[in-house]
């Protein structure tokens, strides 16, 4: 079967929220196919105003690199940054302690010199704090209708899915503070306003 690959956008204004919402309901109405689907050709056509991150380890670059196809992920890379252009592109970085993402980061770190697209630390964020972690493999256990003493069931490798600091980022890649700067670039380029209308109704 297919294998779904993530893929981060980000809204940087109106434009980008509006290409985002179409985007979004083109992958359901026209794309889904057991999950919504958006296609190269559709993301080209709708990238105004939006920021792309190269996702997570089930991303297409980090699950290129798994494979050692190193070549496909360089192509991928650059292709996105076509479509997106140089200060709208950026690859993820993200250590939760897992080994898997010490061998992509290697692949996103040669991705970076060779491309000179930019870095972004990203950590994903499951829960709020690390303590919370017990209470989402509860939450897991409870929508897979599992036991938690069940070895077979589906977890999180690491407690490492909550919301970091600054300072714990930092900590993680201190040999990348241009990969932190640029979290708090896009976090300040992404600007969206948006208007809420109250509909009032009289029982009269």
């Amino acid at each position: 079967g297919d294998v779904y690959k993530r893929q981060v956008l980000l809204c940087r204004n109106e434009e980008g929220y509006r290409n985002l919402s179409y985007l979004v309901s083109m992958a359901y109405v026209e794309g889904f196919y057991g999950r919504p689907r958006v296609d190269m050709e559709l993301l080209r056509a709708h990238s105004e105003g939006l920021v792309a991150l190269s996702a997570c380890l089930g991303g297409e670059i980090p699950r290129r690199l798994m494979a050692g196809d190193y070549q496909g992920a360089l192509a991928h890379a650059l292709e996105m940054r076509d479509i997106f252009g140089d200060d709208s592109y950026y690859l993820e970085i993200q250590d939760h302690g897992i080994d898997q993402q010490k061998a992509v980061n290697a692949g996103i770190f040669r991705l970076h010199a060779e491309t000179g697209i930019p870095l972004v630390a990203t950590n994903d964020a499951h829960y709020l704090t690390r303590q919370d972690a017990a209470i989402q493999d509860v939450l897991m256990c409870i929508q897979m209708g599992k036991t938690v003493e069940d070895p077979n069931r589906m977890r999180f490798e690491t407690q490492e899915f909550y919301l970091k600091s600054e300072q714990e980022m930092a900590a993680l890649f201190p040999d990348w503070p241009e990969a932190l700067e640029n979290t708090a670039k896009i976090a300040a380029d992404c600007n969206v306003d948006f208007q809420f209308c109250l509909l009032y109704t009289s029982d009269a």
